[in-house]
C-alpha cells in the first residue's frame, strides 16, 4: 500500500523508517517542524495532511480486507491473460497464511502508527498555537483525539484478537501511543485488550467534552470529524468492544439528535449509483483528493470500478453474498453484471461478474452512515435482552429494502449478523462481525484460497505484527501463531 507523505513527516525507528522530498531539503528534522508549526497556516496544512493520510489509508487495498477474508468478495480475470487468480500483493493473508516477515499488509500497521505519531506531534503543541483561539483549539484537540483513537481501533481489530477473546480481556492488545516516541529510547510494550479499551474510551470521551463544532478545515462538513460522527464511531467500537449498554446509548443519540436521516427506499439505488456526492445518510466520508488539474487523486473505487472490459478492478461480489438477497430486496440492483472474456480450462469464454455499484467513477471513501446506526442499537438491545426493540430497527433497515416485517424474535442476533452482511456488504465490515460474533468463516461460492474455511478460535483470525515493526522494538510480544 503506497502513500503519499502530505503532512508532518517524523521518523520513528522502532515502529517504520521513512523519508520524504521535504525532508531532503531541510538541515534537520526539528527545524523542519517547529517551522512548519510556527504559523496558523502551516498547522492547518499539517492538520490537512493527516486527513489526508487517513483518506489514503481507508481507500486503499485495506478497505477490501474484512470482505475479502468473511467471503463477500472473489476476483475478476486478468486484463493480460484472462486468467482468475489472486492478487499476489494479499495471496498469503488471503488464505489466512500471512507472513510476518513479508506481510502482505506491512503498511498497514506502519502507516497506522505514522498517523499517530503526526496526530501526536500537533497535540503536544497545542498551547504553542497562540495564532487559534480558544474555541479553535478545543476543537483541533477534538478531532486529534479521535483520530488517534480511530486509528489504535483499526490496529487492533486487525492485530489482537477481540475484547471477549479471553473472559477478562487480558490478552494482548496494541501499543497504545500517546506521546511522541523517542527514537532508540521509547520500546512500548503492547497494552491487554482490557487496557487498549480503557484508553480508546478516555480519548473519546475526552474528545466528546472538547467539541465546539467549529470547521476548522474547508470542504463538506461531512468530511471531518465532529460530536456527531464521533459519536457513531465510538458507538462501533463500544460493538466490537461488548459493551453493549454504550454502544444502544451512543447510536441512539446519533439516530435521535444528529437531524441525519435514513435513505429513503425511492432514492436509496439512485443515490448509490450517482458516486458523485454521499448518499443522504452520510455520516462520515473521507472526500476524493483532488491533484493540481482538478483530477481524483485517490478514491477507494479504485479496488472496485468497473470502465470497460479491459479496465475495470480487480475484486467483485462473491456468489456467496449475491445469493443471500431475496428476489423483492431493492439491494440486489446494486450490482452492476458485465461480461468478461475468461479463461476457462483452456478455452476464452465470456462470464458474468458481478460489480459493486457502491463505489464507482470517483467516489469517496464513505466510512458510516445511519443504517448502521440502526444495526448497532438493534445488536445492542438483541444482547441486552431487548428484542422487541431491537426488531424495530431490523425491520426499520428490511422494510427500507423492501422486505417484510420479522416477526419472530428466537433468532433476532443471527437475523440482525445477516442483515449487517447484506446492508453493509464492501464497507469493511464482515470479517470484525465474524470475529465479535465468534462464527467460522465459510467461503465458497468463488473462493480461490488455498485456505477458505477458518474454524473460531483461531490465531490466523488476526494479522502478525509485521517483522519491521516487531524486530525494531525489543518489547514488542508477536502474535501466536506466527
Amino acid at each position: 500500500m503506497r502513500r503519499i507523505k502530505r503532512s508532518i513527516v517524523f521518523c520513528i525507528a522502532l515502529i517504520c523508517v521513512s523519508c520524504s522530498d521535504f525532508l531532503d531539503v531541510e538541515p534537520g528534522l526539528q527545524i523542519s517542524i517547529n517551522e512548519q508549526l510556527s504559523t496558523e497556516e502551516g498547522v492547518l496544512q499539517a492538520y490537512n495532511g493527516i486527513y489526508a493520510d487517513v483518506e489514503e489509508l481507508f481507500s486503499s487495498v485495506s478497505s477490501i480486507y474484512a470482505d475479502l477474508q468473511g467471503g463477500n468478495l472473489s476476483f475478476t480475470p486478468r486484463i493480460g491473460n484472462k486468467t482468475i487468480e489472486v492478487p499476489a500483493n494479499i495471496e498469503n493473508s488471503y488464505s489466512f497464511n500471512d507472513i510476518y516477515n513479508i506481510s502482505d499488509y506491512e503498511s498497514y500497521y506502519r502507516d497506522c502508527y505514522e498517523i499517530i505519531n503526526q496526530v501526536n506531534i500537533l497535540l503536544e503543541r497545542l498551547t504553542d498555537f497562540t495564532f487559534f483561539t480558544q474555541k479553535n483549539i478545543n476543537q483541533l484537540e477534538a478531532e486529534l483525539l479521535t483520530i488517534r483513537a480511530l486509528m489504535h481501533y483499526q490496529v487492533s481489530i486487525h492485530y489482537a484478537q477481540n475484547y471477549h477473546f479471553t473472559s477478562d480481556a487480558s490478552h494482548l492488545g496494541v501499543v497504545y501511543n500517546r506521546r511522541v516516541l523517542v527514537p532508540g529510547v521509547d520500546f512500548p510494550r503492547r497494552e491487554t485488550m482490557y487496557q487498549t479499551y480503557e484508553f480508546l474510551k478516555e480519548d473519546l470521551d475526552k474528545a466528546l467534552d472538547l467539541y465546539t463544532n467549529v470547521q476548522l478545515l474547508s470542504g463538506p462538513n461531512y468530511s471531518y470529524f465532529n460530536s456527531t460522527n464521533t459519536r457513531s464511531l465510538y458507538a462501533r467500537i463500544a460493538l466490537q468492544m461488548n459493551d453493549w449498554s454504550r454502544a444502544r446509548d451512543l447510536s441512539d443519540n446519533v439516530i435521535s439528535n444528529s437531524g441525519i436521516s435514513l435513505t429513503s427506499t425511492s432514492n436509496y439505488i439512485q443515490e448509490w449509483e450517482a458516486n458523485i456526492l454521499p448518499i443522504q445518510e452520510v455520516v462520515l466520508e473521507f472526500s476524493a483528493p483532488l491533484n493540481s488539474d482538478g483530477n481524483v487523486s485517490s478514491s477507494v473505487a479504485s479496488n472496485y470500478f468497473y470502465n470497460s472490459s479491459d479496465n475495470y478492478a480487480r475484486q467483485i461480489a462473491s456468489g456467496d453474498i449475491i445469493n443471500l438477497y431475496e428476489s423483492s430486496d431493492i439491494r440486489r440492483s446494486l450490482f452492476l453484471e458485465q461480461q468478461l472474456i475468461t479463461l476457462v480450462n483452456g478455452l476464452e469464454v465470456p462470464v458474468t461478474y458481478s460489480f459493486t455499484k457502491k463505489f464507482q467513477g470517483d467516489a469517496g471513501t464513505l466510512f458510516i452512515r445511519l443504517s448502521e446506526m440502526y444495526l448497532i442499537r438493534a445488536e445492542a438491545n438483541a444482547r441486552l435482552g431487548n428484542n422487541s426493540i431491537a426488531v424495530a430497527d431490523i425491520n426499520t433497515i428490511r422494510n427500507r429494502a423492501g422486505l417484510a416485517n420479522l416477526t419472530n424474535t428466537s433468532n433476532i442476533l443471527e437475523e440482525i449478523f445477516l442483515e449487517r452482511r447484506k446492508e453493509l456488504a464492501f464497507e469493511g465490515f464482515l470479517l470484525f462481525d465474524i470475529i465479535r460474533y465468534k462464527k467460522d468463516v465459510v467461503r465458497d461460492l468463488g473462493c480461490l484460497a488455498s485456505l477458505c474455511n477458518l474454524n473460531y478460535p483461531s490465531n490466523n483470525f488476526i494479522l502478525p505484527i509485521p517483522a519491521s515493526s516487531a524486530d525494531a522494538n525489543q518489547n514488542i510480544q508477536q502474535n501466536e501463531g506466527y
